[in-house]
Formats: structure tokens, C-alpha cells, sequence
């Protein structure tokens, strides 16, 4: 636990715009049936507005994003965490467009436009969360109902 007073919204909405855009790795949770639960590591590329992420069609992953559309991503160490909860839908690399695919590529060291198996899911944030320490839970939602606050 830290003394230091907890971060306002306006810093909060800084550092956690700065971490989606900075950051190239998070923790994707998914449910789905028969797969159940799962939670993985990918890369992404966050738009201002969305997250796209790719994994092969045929894992866990992403038989439950086909499945369920309902997805929580996690962001940063657990005393500086970022949570997105948020809606997935798949997208044909044909709807993707090449500048999308390139700045993807860029971005993750990772290029899934050669590999058949591979899916991208372009996640829509509903719920964002940032807090450092215990004392910031309250005040703790930055977005709600896919709208930025403050």
C-alpha cells in the first residue's frame, strides 16, 4: 500500500490512453461453450476507439470470440492495471484493409495476413477501469457504456 493520494480522473484518463497506445501485449478472457474459460496473451492494435487483436480461429480463443462475443482484456502490473470489458466481432482480412494489416505488423512484430488459420477480432470497449492502489477503486471507471468519462 502507498501514502500517495490517489491519481484524479484527468491523470488517470492521460496515463491509461498513453498505456493503450504505448503498450503492445495484454491478457484476453473469453467464455464460451464447450470451451469454457480461457485467458491468453496477444498483441494489438488499439485505434482510438478499438482493440484488434488476431489468433487462430481454431483455438480456445477463438472458438469462444466466434461463440460469445463478450471479452475482458487486462492491461499493465496488477498496481497499475487497466481492465476493458468489451464486445468482439470478427473481421475478414478483406474488411481489414492493407494500411490496417501494415500498421498491425508495425506494431506487434506480427504479421497474421499470411497464416489461413488466423481470425482478427476487432474489440469495442463497453467498461474501462484503471486504478494503481487500493485508495483509487473509487472513482476507478474511466469509460462506462462505451463513452469516456470526464
Amino acid at each position: 500500500m502507498t501514502d500517495a493520494p490517489p491519481h484524479g480522473l484527468e491523470e488517470r484518463l492521460r496515463d491509461t490512453r498513453a498505456r493503450l497506445e504505448g503498450d503492445i501485449d495484454l491478457w484476453v478472457a473469453t467464455s464460451g461453450s464447450p470451451s469454457g474459460v480461457h485467458l491468453v496473451p496477444l498483441s494489438y492494435l488499439w485505434n482510438g476507439t478499438a482493440f484488434l487483436v488476431s489468433t487462430p480461429r481454431t483455438s480456445v480463443t477463438g472458438r469462444n470470440l466466434l461463440a460469445d462475443d463478450r471479452v475482458r482484456l487486462s492491461l499493465g502490473p496488477t498496481r497499475d492495471v487497466v481492465l476493458v470489458d468489451g464486445t468482439a466481432e470478427p473481421v475478414d482480412l478483406a474488411g481489414l484493409g492493407p494500411r490496417v494489416g501494415d500498421e498491425f505488423a508495425a506494431k506487434t512484430g506480427f504479421d497474421p495476413r499470411d497464416l489461413d488459420a488466423y481470425q482478427y477480432f476487432l474489440i469495442r470497449p463497453r467498461r474501462i477501469q484503471a486504478w494503481r492502489e487500493a485508495n483509487e477503486l473509487p472513482g476507478r471507471d474511466l469509460m462506462r457504456d462505451g463513452r469516456w468519462l470526464g
